[in-house]
Parts: C-alpha cells; structure tokens; sequence
C-alpha cells in the first residue's frame, strides 16, 4: 500500500495537469473581464481570499489523521463512532446559532469567533481524555457551521451592500475560491504526512499546525478587514431586514425575526415545488453517506500501512480531477447537462459503495481494490458537487436558498448521525471488539441510500423533462437534458 500511494498521487496530479490544460483549452474564461481589470474590486478580493484561504487551509490539515489520533488514544471504534457523531450532531444544534450570529454580532466579529472557536478545538487533541476530546468535537461542530456560512456572508454583504460590485462579479471570486480549495486540500494531505510520518511528529502535529494559521487568519480578519470595513463603511454590518407596509411605510425585522422569516419561507418552498423537495432527497442521501466514508476510510486502509497523508492527497486529487472533467463535460465541444453529470456521479457512488461490501469482508479484506472505490468515490464527489450546486441555482429562488439549504442539512446530518450510531451499536454488540462485519454491513447500508439516491435523481429528470430551467443556457434547443 505504501508504493501503491506514492504512484497513485503522482499519477493523479499530472492526470489534473493535464485536465486543468484541456479544460482551459476547450472552456471559455471564467471572470469576466471588467472585474478583472477593475483595481478596487481586485483588492477587495484579495484581502477576503487571504483570510479565507488561511481558514479553509486549517480545516483540511485536521482531514488526514482525525481518525488515527483517537486509534493512537487507545480509543475503540465504537467509541470514535460516538465522537464522531457528537461532531454531526453539533453542526444540526449550531447550524440555526451560526446562521443568526453573524446578523446579531457582526459578521466581522464572527470570523473571529470561527478562528477562536476553531483554535480550541484543536488544542482539546492534545488531551487524552475522553470528555475533553467531546467537548473538542462540540467546538469542530460550532467552527464548521461558522466556516460554511460566515466567511461568504461578509464577502457578499461587502461585495453588495457596501461597494456596489454587480452581483454577477459574486461568482468570480467564489471560482477562484473552488479552484484554491483542492490545491490546498491536496497540499494539506502532503504537510500532514510530513509531519506525522515523516518528521515522527505523531497525528497529533497537523492539528497543532492549524492553530497558528488560524491565528493568522484572525489576524487579516482584525487588521485588512477592520481597514476595509473603516475605509468603505461598516454601516449595515449588524443589518435589519426592511419590509413594506400595506399604507406604504416599513417594518423593520430583528436578526432572531429574519432567521425565523428565512426557515418559514425555505420550508415553504421545499413543500411547494417537488423539483426542490427531491434535489433535497438527493443531497440528504449522497452527502450523508460522505460523512460516514470519512469516518470509515481510515480503519478500512490503515492496518494495511499506508501513509495516510498520502492517501488523503489521492482522495483530493480524484475529487478535483472529478470537478475537472464535469468543466470538460459541460462544456460546449461535449454539450452534456449537469443533470446527465448529476446521475453519473450517483451511479459512480453506488457502484463504489458495492465494491466496497466486497473488499471489506471480514477475514478476506482487499485494500487496493478498497482503496481503488474510495478513489472511485471521490472522483464522483468531485462531479457531484458542481453538478448539484447548478441545478439548486436554477430550481431555487435566491432569497429563499439559505432558508432551504438549511432544511436540506437537516435530514442530512440526522441521516449520517443515524448510520455511525449504527455502527457503534453493532461494534459494541461484538463486546467492544473491532467488527469488519459492521464495516461490510455499513458499506451495503450507504450503497442502499445511494441506490435511493438514483431513483429520486431519476424522478427530478422525469418531473423536469422539458424544464428549460434545469439546462445550461448554451446548450438549450442543442440536446435533451433526459
């Protein structure tokens, strides 16, 4: 496994290099050229990537050894499974606190939380009890809710609210964000690996690494964007939503009013529009499943002796190669829908999930065909997510995405919550003993969910035949999306 690991990130970088080039070729320029050429937008964009850039950087070096540090504990699977759900179960309790927050304290002052919250979490790793390590679980939850909303609240209420930049600049700078994030995702694979395996450092080193640059981004946060908040105004920062009268005047809305304004109306249309109510069945499965193949990838490869850092690079460099080639997809020489990608993706899942219930069996196990579906599974995630973020812009109303989104990971959460306590149970059955039959049962379990995960996508293609709404604009009239 240790030789398999080093070639198959090298192959799967220069495969990259050379979708990056092909992609660039046949695909026309992402920016559009007026933002490109305009200075004040190009400066705002930069001091927002640096912070976010250094947040995003911190979150993946906790990605390769999270597993591996509790195992180094002593900690039996069952008990890693209970950890890890306190973890899910925290981002479903503080998702509603992390979407009220930054209207309530200030989105600025937010980010700042993130980078303290965050900070702690990482420092419980050095501690080798078990209430510490949960409550360190508690805070990860509360960080990457905080992560997921905060950071883009405050560049688009800037972006918007403050310089006035046209709205169709948003995506260029949230392009350049997809693009750094696998580099950076891959990158942290390789530090990681560096410093656990390499340098003897042991798995606790990538979490102590992320703390300075969390501190450095708290830094920018304070000083760039304390600067550009003074220079280009900090009114409207804790914003009140404002609403028509019948006899012609306003209503202004409190933070806790709009939260609850945003659930209702998100519910609403989930309810109302059954394309939306089955692209959330689709999310809910797929992505729920990845949270359990993040807990699982480590104790299916690890006894086999892999570096693991490594083996995290691989699993980035397959999703990014995945994103690569839905560019090449989509573009104007293949002329395929994301709806087609869409149904590639979830196939790809299921099928990689059935490899799995085969090279886990107990006794028998198979690690490089293993290894070979987790890599099947993240080229299918990296197809996947371009996919799904399309179609949610095109079937739901853009003051009501946040509400609905946040409906979505509800179920998707409770979903993945569901399946580690599962596995916990069934590992606990055993007597407290690894179980490589809970392993198999769980992998047939999420290739289940993605078989129903199939069905509703072929459902929403059913339902949206001739839905123009549902095609990239230079493809309609060209090909049927179904």
């Amino acid at each position: 496994m240790l030789v398999t690991a080093y070639f198959t990130i090298i192959f799967l970088l220069a495969l990259c290099v050379g979708l990056e080039l092909t992609a660039r070729r046949l695909t026309p320029p992402q920016s559009a050229p007026t933002a490109v050429a305009n200075p004040a937008f190009r400066g705002f964009q930069t001091i927002f990537l640096r912070a976010y850039l250094l947040a995003l950087w911190a979150d993946w070096l906790q990605g390769p050894y999270l597993y591996k540090l509790y195992r180094h504990y002593s900690f039996l699977e069952s008990q890693i499974a209970i950890l890890y759900v306190c973890g899910l179960a925290s981002c479903v309790l503080f998702a509603p606190f992390s979407a009220w927050l930054p209207q309530a304290l200030g989105r600025r002052q937010t980010c700042l939380l993130f980078c303290l919250s965050y900070s702690a979490c990482c420092l419980t790793k050095l501690s080798r009890d078990y209430f510490v390590l949960i409550v360190g679980r508690i805070l990860g939850g509360l960080s990457t809710s905080l992560l997921t909303t905060t950071f883009e609240a405050w560049y688009v209420h800037r972006h918007v609210d403050v310089h006035d930049f046209p709205k169709e600049w948003i995506p260029t700078t949230f392009t350049k964000v997809a693009t750094w994030n696998h580099g950076l995702a891959v990158g942290a694979g390789l530090v990681a690996n560096l410093l656990a395996e390499w340098l003897h450092l042991g798995p606790v080193a990538p979490f102590l690494l992320a703390v300075p640059c969390l501190m450095c981004c708290a830094w920018v946060v304070l000083t760039d964007w304390g600067k550009e908040e003074a220079e280009g105004g900090p009114e409207g920062d804790k914003q009140t939503l404002l609403l028509g009268t019948p006899n012609g005047g306003v209503t202004r809305l409190s933070a806790k009013a709009q939260f609850s304004r945003s659930c209702h109306e998100g519910l609403r249309c989930l309810l109302s529009d059954r394309r939306v109510l089955l692209l959330g069945g689709v999310q809910a499965l797929f992505e729920s499943v990845l949270f359990i193949f993040v807990f699982l990838w480590t104790p299916v490869l690890d006894p086999h002796g892999p570096p693991l850092g490594i083996v995290f690079s691989c699993l980035m460099a397959a999703s990014m190669a995945g994103s690569l080639l839905y560019r090449l997809a989509t573009s104007t020489r293949y002329h395929l829908q994301p709806g087609h990608v869409l149904c590639l993706a979830v196939l790809m899942a299921f099928f990689s999930f059935f490899m799995l219930t085969f090279s886990t069996a107990a006794g028998q196990p198979r690690p490089h065909e293993s290894f070979l579906a987790f890599l099947l599974l993240e080229l299918a995630c990296g197809l996947y997510f371009p996919a799904v973020s399309f179609l949610q812009g095109r079937v739901i109303p853009e003051e009501k995405r946040a509400g609905v989104l946040g409906w979505f990971r509800l179920p998707l959460h409770l979903l993945a919550c569901l399946g580690l306590l599962a596995l916990h149970g069934e590992v606990s059955g055993t007597g407290g003993g690894e179980s490589g039959s809970g392993t198999r049962h769980m992998f047939g379990g999420c290739a289940v969910m993605m078989l129903a995960a199939l069905m509703a996508v072929v459902s929403l293609f059913t339902l949206g035949r001739n839905d123009t709404d549902l095609k990239l604009e230079g493809n309609r009239g060209e090909t049927d999306m179904y």
